[in-house]
């Protein structure tokens, strides 16, 4: 048979309609107005408290709005009316990791953004958009440091809920699925975080202070110890800690892990905390105390404000230490290339399989509704 012309441009115009990818990176997001700071706890409660605190459900509500009035009274008052960065931060990590994927694959391959708790960008909403424009394989991306039922587990359980409430009875329009759980091991950003750490030093202390005089705090995010079998994030944190001293400790010796807790009643968390964990090292010498956050890739309230008072009360007790809060990894362009990287190989498989079509009909159980 000869390939006429039609023919060969019809089959070059499958081979690029299937050259498509959405990659659905996940974020927090975190609130940007008083208003919705209520039902932002309130999601963000009835999501996280009910994996690892014995809460009744109806508590939440009341609880969310007392919770807007603490976070009114810290926002606000104690800060002048703070406006977390996080969101715009994710936009440009967004971008960032888009520019890199593009540069390699195409225009086929697109990054939506979601966040757990905020509008317009919720899961079930970034997902009716990716429908929308035509793609059937996705790559879902939690941009997170650490695996936890608390992070990646609610961007999954959200995925799960909104691809069940689309599905319309025939076959299912998601034809490929990946996912990238966490990077904590990843060597690439073991080596940014220490480097980061070793620049600020060579920037700002070394000339002040003998190596030995100056306290490292890495600070991850706190983890509950009980999470209803869940994974609770504790074991990748830790390893991810241990990874990024092992490349500082020759240098300098005083480092400690540094657990940002929420100090919620009833549930026992990671130790030491930041707080801890400075005075610890003061107590061993340290002149200067340097906090970085390694647990966390995004700005948030917690690496600002939380750090922010925690020297804010290490200030009244040891005045004259020197303490220096780094920023997270953010849109560092170093960084957006190696998280673009980590999902090439995971793009190459989407694109390589067959698509698989799936049949909601089938699922086990699914016959009994016809009898009725």
């Amino acid at each position: 048979m000869v390939a006429t012309p039609e023919k060969l441009q019809k089959s070059h115009q499958d081979a690029l309609g299937q050259q498509r990818v959405a990659v659905l990176l996940m974020g927090y997001g975190e609130v940007e107005s008083y208003e919705d700071f209520a039902n932002y706890n309130e999601q963000a409660l009835n999501l996280l408290t009910a994996k690892f605190a014995p809460v009744p459900t109806w508590v939440y509500p009341p609880l969310a709005k007392l919770l807007a009035l603490f976070d009114r009274h810290e926002w606000g008052h104690q800060h002048h009316d703070f406006i977390s960065p996080h969101n715009s931060i994710f936009e440009k990590q967004r971008a960032g990791i888009e520019k890199n994927l593009q540069a390699k694959w195409g225009e086929g391959v697109k990054v939506f953004k979601a966040f757990n708790f905020c509008a317009p960008f919720l899961p079930k909403q970034v997902l009716a958009e990716i429908k929308n424009e035509g793609f059937d394989k996705i790559l879902i991306y939690p941009l997170l440091v650490v695996d936890s039922i608390f992070t990646s587990g609610i961007a999954i359980e959200q995925v799960n809920n909104a691809l069940a409430k689309m599905a319309d009875g025939k076959e299912h329009w998601v034809k490929g699925q990946r996912y990238i759980p966490s990077f904590y091991n990843e060597p690439a950003y073991i080596d940014l975080m220490a480097h980061l750490v070793e620049e600020k030093i060579n920037a700002d202390l070394i000339n002040a202070y003998l190596p030995s005089q100056i306290g490292i705090i890495l600070m991850n995010h706190g983890c509950p110890h009980k999470a209803k079998g869940f994974t609770s994030g504790i074991t990748e944190s830790q390893a991810l800690y241990d990874l990024v001293r092992d490349k500082l400790i020759n240098r300098y010796p005083l480092i400690s892990v540094g657990w940002l807790n929420h100090d919620t009643p009833l549930i026992e968390w990671t130790q030491p905390n930041v707080e801890q964990a400075a005075n610890n090292l003061i107590q061993l010498g340290a002149k200067a105390i340097v906090f970085m956050p390694i647990g966390f890739a995004t700005e948030n309230h917690e690496t600002l404000l939380d750090v922010h008072h925690i020297i804010h009360a290490l200030e009244k007790k040891h005045s004259g230490i020197n303490y220096v809060q780094m920023p997270c990894v953010n849109d560092d362009p170093a960084f957006l290339a190696m998280a673009a990287e980590w999902a090439n190989a995971h793009i190459a498989e989407l694109l390589s399989e067959e698509a698989v079509t799936v049949n909601p009909h089938l699922a086990v159980g699914h016959h009994h509704h016809h009898h009725h």
